[in-house]
């Protein structure tokens, strides 16, 4: 390129190309949702937290995914709503690529953290009796810290390349915020690096944790069918149900996204995607886990039924 260009220094996000009434609405709607997906994941984290009964690694694992998926909505959704009110509003260089960077590292915990968690549900199921040794505090404290590594470190890879490119304009981002694909269309220069490393990382991340995914449940769903009570086999099914729903919504959407065969024939499609992907699935986690959930339901109902005995009290009292 040219050594006359001005580089950079501020993008400005598109967002959803929309009349301003349905403007106005759209964020009454998603500042509703991004509220619950604060207030789910929160409740998910405290009851967790205050129930001595849920201090397990399957839960453990759980207020991890609640933190990402919180962290999740936080680093986009706010500049969306933002964006709805007053379109095309700018965003500096480095708060782009920052918006980018974090991006990157929740989506990239949440698919290993999944894994983490179906292994657990494989091992509480197929390995009963090995259960407490195999998944002590130590392997659970090993595993998340090396899910938050890794995506980290993969991240890095990514924004290492991206950072290395000039941007000299267009500034507009054809998105609702700092999409690693939308933000390498912008730069000057030859990018078939960066797509190729994109392309090894969507593979890596999205579709090789499948296999050992669907391998886990194979093996569970073998393990079940060998109980012979159907009490038995509902109850064993209905600690992993949850995990479940969770992949399908998560892996289901992502894979469309990054690696279906739409993927940059319709950005409007893909940003409605993506959309889902960022803020349908923070607020959905929670509502699946506490809804098909006998636990969190139980300890919500105990986390309650405190908070009304010690208000009768107090009343009582005074």
């Amino acid at each position: 390129m040219g050594g006359n260009q001005t580089s950079v220094t501020e993008f400005l996000l598109v967002g959803f190309l929309l009349s301003p009434r349905m403007r106005v609405l759209l964020f009454g709607v998603f500042s509703l949702l991004f509220t619950f997906t604060l207030l789910g994941n929160g409740i998910i984290l405290g009851l967790i937290s205050l129930d001595s009964r849920l201090h397990t690694p399957m839960y453990f694992f759980l207020s991890h995914l609640a933190t990402v998926d919180i962290a999740y909505a936080c680093n986009t959704v706010p500049q969306m709503l933002v964006n709805l009110l007053r379109p095309a509003q700018p965003i500096s260089f480095v708060g782009c690529m920052t918006q980018t960077f974090l991006f990157l590292i929740f989506a990239a915990t949440e698919c290993l953290l999944l894994v983490v968690m179906s292994y657990d549900r494989y091992v509480a199921i197929c390995l009963p009796l090995r259960y407490s040794t195999i998944m002590s505090w130590g392997v659970c404290l090993t595993l998340a810290v090396t899910s938050w590594t890794l995506a980290v470190l993969l991240t890095l890879v990514d924004m290492v390349l991206l950072l290395r490119l000039p941007f000299c304009g267009p500034q507009k981002v054809n998105h609702f915020f700092c999409e690693l694909l939308a933000v390498l269309k912008l730069a000057c220069a030859d990018t078939h690096l960066n797509e190729a490393v994109i392309v090894a990382g969507v593979v890596l991340m999205m579709v090789g944790p499948l296999f050992p995914i669907v391998f886990s449940y194979g093996h569970i769903l073998h393990a079940i069918l060998k109980i012979k009570s159907r009490e038995g086999r509902w109850k064993a099914f209905s600690t992993c149900s949850s995990h479940l729903c969770v992949v399908g919504l998560f892996y289901g959407t992502g894979i469309i996204l990054y690696v279906g065969p739409q993927h940059g024939d319709s950005q409007e499609q893909n940003n409605y995607l993506l959309l889902f992907h960022s803020l349908f699935n923070p607020m959905l986690n929670p509502m699946i886990y506490s809804l098909r959930n006998r636990e969190v339901k139980d300890a919500l109902r105990r986390r309650l039924k405190g908070e009304t005995f010690m208000r009768a009290s107090l009343i009582k009292n005074n």
